[in-house]
């Protein structure tokens, strides 16, 4: 292998060129937003602005400079810029939700199928008609009308991503539906560019070529979501159980792209395909680290993305439009392409019975041509299919498709929330977004098949949403109709069965818990003596990383399972651990009725207790009335706070769908009056949130949970969220 490296000079520029188009890049980007516009618009204008329309024509030698007409400079610069489409997919892939698509299936592929086939019939027909200018070899005009046919059919998918993801519209169905259909028009788009480029130069299709790029692609999808996803699992499993972290993880995030690329760039269609292939299969993985994709997210946005997009614009020189032809034809292009796609677009929805507003939302989303139209016109532009007017007309064409695609779908989407259906999912996952505990992570559920884990189930199955995997740890000789019986609990979850030894059952479940689960719930038993509840739960809490959800079992119950938790619970605070409990009473109401009764104990011993005047023997500076004045104001204040904090816990449960009241409480022992309270509700589920904390070796739930734990009869769930060593 003889490398050669860049020279001095070439590598001056190249660094020239990287900070001047994102500088560019990012200030344009800001400024769309700050007019409402998605950043890609100005991203993508600041090619124009860098390239030969603007910085060419009023600083030439400037330009020279800059942009070089040198193959090793162009190379440097655009390996860069694919770089940054790669990452833009893989992430886009990440949003992508098949099991959306898969329900929205006919829907999808009647207007994939609409915004392929009418532009592409209405782009034979104009390149058919288009004058001589446009085309320098007469003999080449089949396959000239060829490439316009394909130029426009073919949407944008890393455009559509980022305006989708900007505009945050990419968990509306549309959108989903954009990126299926976005997909699907790419993939046609390079096969059919590959049977061009076979006429081209040879003036015949190789017949052998175009089979491998089909049935190679079909392979390729169909191997990647099945032994591809089982290939990634393990791999991503690997990481997690050597504790790899968020730099192993970002690292196979990328050579699972990166090798996903090469493999479809080897059948003949484009790389960025590959990575969007891959990007989907490392988002269903059950073993990803959510901090990846975040910390993708940040590269790709902040700085690959823009530079991808400026690059674009480079090669294109709008003073060809001084041409009144050019500029006639380039008019009727553009128009052509945007009525054409709109129109097919909007036809697949039709047919699809979608509503009016969504097929148009559908038909604007795949107008956006961007980089990959402009791909296609630089590689007909070297076949020589296109000329240098052609070439100018086609870029414009995606050019001004691709900005005008933002504001218009803004336009259309403003006032437009979509179905009930739609609607409903929208505000569970913003819900689930913003919650602290109930999430989209795995639930991971040690058992020996007791009744202590069924209750456990049962709470974690109201709680959490119906698409939340949860495992099963069998632990040692557990029973293994018990276990069953756990697992049944779950009903239509997705649940899964893994079996560890006794011997070391805390640190096999979390070694467990450590490959990507959100929360431990534990079946825990009734134990008295020096242990919390008992040594397997207390070695689990002292060493945990992740949430524990603790279940302790009512007392007294001569039946396996307790009643369906008709009335539940819940202290108030303004602690996040308290939020993580609500979350948790909450979507149990929402799921089966659960009526949650609210409190937050007032504690006018704790104002009484307090010093009523200054050291010196006078009152307070603010207070002209005495001690008992300031006293009863104390108290005032507190019941004020515990208003305010069970008010807001009252509009969050009606957020979330849950019955809710509150009841007032007042004494001198927070934990006396929760397990009095539970007693006058006539409760069977008491709901508390707790910071894990670690004293002497020991874990700490505090003592107000300890003290409810060993007192009260009821079923008692604590939510114990780590927050490191303490005392």
């Amino acid at each position: 292998m003889n490398l050669i490296a860049p020279g001095e000079h070439q590598l001056l520029v190249f660094w020239a060129q990287l900070s001047l188009l994102l500088l560019t890049a990012r200030l344009l980007g800001q400024l769309m937003k700050r007019i409402g516009q998605p950043a890609v618009v100005g991203e993508l204008a600041a090619g124009l602005v860098l390239g030969p329309s603007l910085l060419g024509r009023t600083l030439p030698g400037v330009a020279d400079w800059l942009f070089p007409a040198d193959d090793v400079q162009s190379g440097m610069l655009f390996t860069v810029s694919w770089l940054g489409v790669m990452f833009l997919l893989v992430g886009t892939g990440f949003e992508t939700d098949l099991t959306l698509i898969r329900r929205l299936g006919r829907a999808a592929a009647l207007v994939a199928a609409g915004s392929l086939l009418v532009p592409m019939v209405l782009g034979a027909g104009l390149g058919a008609v288009l004058p001589p200018v446009f085309s320098d070899s007469p003999d080449q005009r089949l396959v000239f009308v060829l490439f316009m046919a394909t130029a426009l059919s073919i949407s944008s998918l890393p455009v559509i991503a980022k305006v989708l993801n900007e505009m945050g519209l990419m968990r509306r169905n549309f959108g989903q539906m954009t990126l299926a259909a976005g997909m699907a028009n790419d993939v046609v788009g390079w096969i059919l560019l590959g049977v061009i480029a076979g006429l081209a130069q040879a003036g015949e299709v190789e017949l052998d070529s175009l089979a491998v790029a089909l049935v190679g692609m079909a392979v390729f999808v169909v191997g990647a979501l099945t032994v591809g996803q089982r290939v990634v699992d393990a791999l991503l499993r690997q990481l997690r159980q050597r504790e790899a972290g968020v730099t192993g993880s970002f690292t196979a995030v990328v050579v699972v792209a990166f090798a996903a690329g090469a493999i479809t760039q080897f059948l003949g269609v484009e790389a960025v395909i590959g990575a969007f292939v891959a990007g989907i299969v490392l988002g269903r993985s059950k073993f990803k680290q959510e901090e990846v994709e975040h910390h993708l997210e940040v590269v790709t946005s902040g700085v690959f993305a823009p530079i991808f997009f400026a690059t674009s614009g480079l090669r294109v020189d709008l003073g060809l439009l001084g041409d009144p032809q050019i500029l006639f034809w380039g008019v009727v292009v553009i128009l052509v392409a945007s009525i054409a796609k709109f129109a097919g677009a909007w036809a697949g929805a039709r047919a699809a019975r979608l509503p009016g507003r969504e097929g148009i939302a559908l038909g604007v989303g795949l107008n956006a041509r961007g980089a990959v139209e402009i791909v296609i016109a630089t590689i007909g532009l070297s076949l020589g299919v296109l000329n240098q007017a052609s070439y100018t007309v086609v870029v414009l064409m995606a050019m001004v498709t691709s900005m005008t695609a933002g504001p218009l779908l803004r336009a259309v989407a403003r006032s437009w929330q979509g179905t009930d259906e739609e609607q409903r999912r929208l505000q569970r996952e913003e819900s689930v977004s913003r919650n602290v505990m109930v999430r989209s992570h795995r639930l991971l559920l040690p058992s020996q098949g007791g009744s202590n884990s069924i209750v456990a189930a049962q709470l974690l199955h109201y709680a959490w949403l119906e698409d939340v995997e949860a495992t099963v740890l069998s632990v040692g000789d557990a029973d293994e109709e018990g276990v069953r019986a756990v697992v049944d609990i779950f009903d239509d979850r997705p649940v899964t069965i893994e079996r560890v030894s006794s011997d070391d059952a805390p640190d096999a479940i979390l070694r467990q818990a450590r490959l990507g689960y959100g929360a431990i719930g534990v079946g825990a038993p009734d134990a008295r003596g020096p242990w919390i509840l008992s040594p397997i739960v207390d070695e689990l809490l002292t060493s945990t990383a992740i949430p524990v959800v603790i279940v302790r079992r009512a007392r007294n119950l001569d039946r396996p399972l307790p009643p369906a938790f008709a009335r539940a619970l819940v202290p108030v605070s303004a602690t996040t651990a308290s939020r993580a409990a609500q979350e948790i009473a909450f979507n149990v109401s929402a799921n089966i009725g659960t009526e949650v009764v609210l409190t937050h104990v007032v504690n006018p011993a704790a104002v009484s207790a307090r010093p009523a005047s200054r050291p010196d023997g006078r009152g307070r500076a603010d207070d002209h009335s005495g001690p008992s004045s300031t006293r009863g104001t104390a108290v005032e204040a507190q019941t004020d706070v515990a208003a305010k904090l069970t008010d807001r816990a009252e509009a969050f449960a009606a957020e979330l769908g849950a019955r809710a009241r509150t009841i007032s409480r007042s004494g001198s022992s927070p934990a006396d009056e929760i397990v009095a309270a539970a007693l006058d509700e006539q409760v069977d589920l008491v709901v508390l949130g707790a910071n894990l904390r670690q004293i002497e070796g020991r874990p700490f739930l505090g003592h107000v949970v300890e003290q409810v734990l060993e007192e009260c009869d009821t079923t008692v769930v604590v939510v114990a969220t780590p927050s490191g060593p303490h005392g």
